[in-house]
C-alpha cells in the first residue's frame, strides 16, 4: 500500500508507534519529518529513512515557525500529519497537582492541537490528512489515570472539530484508539504488576489482557499500519473516525467476566 502523503510529520516519532509508523511510512517512500523531544532517537531515525529531525516539543508554538521553514524549504508542503505524542497523566485526581495536570494535557493534547494547527494551512492546500494517536483511554477510564483519561477523551473531541471544519476543505481527520501496545511506555507500566507477582514482562502483558478477545497485546507496527491506511488514498472517505484497535478488550460486558471461569 502507497500513502497517499507525500510529506508526512510525525510528532513523538522517537520511539514506540511514532517510530513503527516512519517505518513504514518510509517503506512508502514518503518525506518523513519527525519531532520529538529526545534528538539522539530522531536522528538515529533520520539517518536510516532520511528523514528531517527536529528536536524539541511539539506544544511549543514558539518552535513551529522555524520548524515549518526548515520543512518546506527541505520537503516542500505538508501532506499529512501523525500526532504520536503522548504519556504521563497517571493518578488519581486527588494523587494530580496542577502541574502534574497541565503536564498530561500538554503531553496528550496541545501536542497535537498545536501541530495541527500549524500544519493546516499545508493540509488545506494539499487536502491532506491527519492522525491522531489516542487510546481506548478515550473510551473507557481506567484506575487512577485521571489526567491521562482526561486529554485522551479530548483528543476525540479535537478530532472531531477538525474534521467537521476542515472537511469542506478536503481535511481528512481520524483517531486511532489502541489499547495495549508493546511499546517502552507500555513496557514502564507493567513494572508495578512484574514486583507485585514476580511476573516476567510477558507475563505482565499477558496478565492485562487476558480479558482481551485476542488475549494479547499489539506490535507497534500493527498500529502503524492502520494510521498508514488512514492517511492513504484507500482510506478517502474516512474522516472524524475513532478507529479502535484494541484487540476487542472494548467490546468485553465487565460485569459478565464472573462467568468465564464456569466455560
Amino acid at each position: 500500500m502507497v500513502a497517499q502523503a507525500k510529506t508526512v510529520v510525525i510528532t513523538g516519532a522517537g520511539s514506540g508507534i511514532g517510530a513503527a509508523c516512519a517505518a513504514l511510512l518510509a517503506a512508502d517512500g514518503v518525506q518523513l519529518v519527525l519531532i520529538g523531544r529526545r534528538a539522539a532517537p530522531l536522528q538515529q531515525l533520520a539517518a536510516q529513512y532520511g528523514a528531517l529531525a527536529l528536536d524539541g516539543d511539539a506544544a511549543d508554538s514558539t518552535r513551529w515557525p522555524g520548524w515549518l521553514a526548515q520543512i518546506r524549504q527541505r520537503c516542500g508542503a505538508i501532506d499529512g500529519l501523525l500526532c504520536c505524542a503522548g504519556g504521563l497523566g497517571m493518578g488519581s485526581a486527588l494523587q494530580t497537582d496542577d502541574a502534574a495536570w497541565h503536564a498530561a494535557m500538554r503531553a496528550n493534547l496541545d501536542t497535537a492541537f498545536v501541530a495541527a494547527r500549524a500544519c493546516l494551512p499545508d493540509l488545506i492546500a494539499s487536502r491532506g490528512a491527519m492522525v491522531l494517536l489516542a487510546s481506548i483511554a478515550s473510551l473507557a477510564a481506567g484506575p487512577e489515570v485521571c489526567g491521562y483519561t482526561t486529554a485522551k477523551h479530548a483528543l476525540i473531541g479535537l478530532t472531531r472539530s477538525l474534521a467537521r471544519d476542515y472537511g469542506p476543505h478536503g481535511v481528512r481527520v481520524n483517531a486511532v484508539c489502541p489499547g495495549w501496545v508493546k511499546t517502552p511506555m507500555a513496557d514502564e507500566e507493567m513494572q508495578p504488576l512484574m514486583q507485585q507477582y514476580g511476573d516476567s514482562l510477558d507475563q505482565a502483558y499477558a496478565r492485562v489482557t487476558a480479558d482481551v478477545p485476542l488475549r494479547r497485546a499489539a506490535a507497534p507496527e500493527e498500529i502503524a499500519s492502520i494510521c498508514r491506511f488512514l492517511l492513504s488514498e484507500q482510506a478517502s472517505i474516512i474522516t472524524g473516525a475513532a478507529i479502535v484497535a484494541d484487540g476487542g478488550s472494548s467490546i468485553v460486558d465487565v460485569p459478565t467476566l464472573a462467568f468465564n471461569a464456569l466455560s
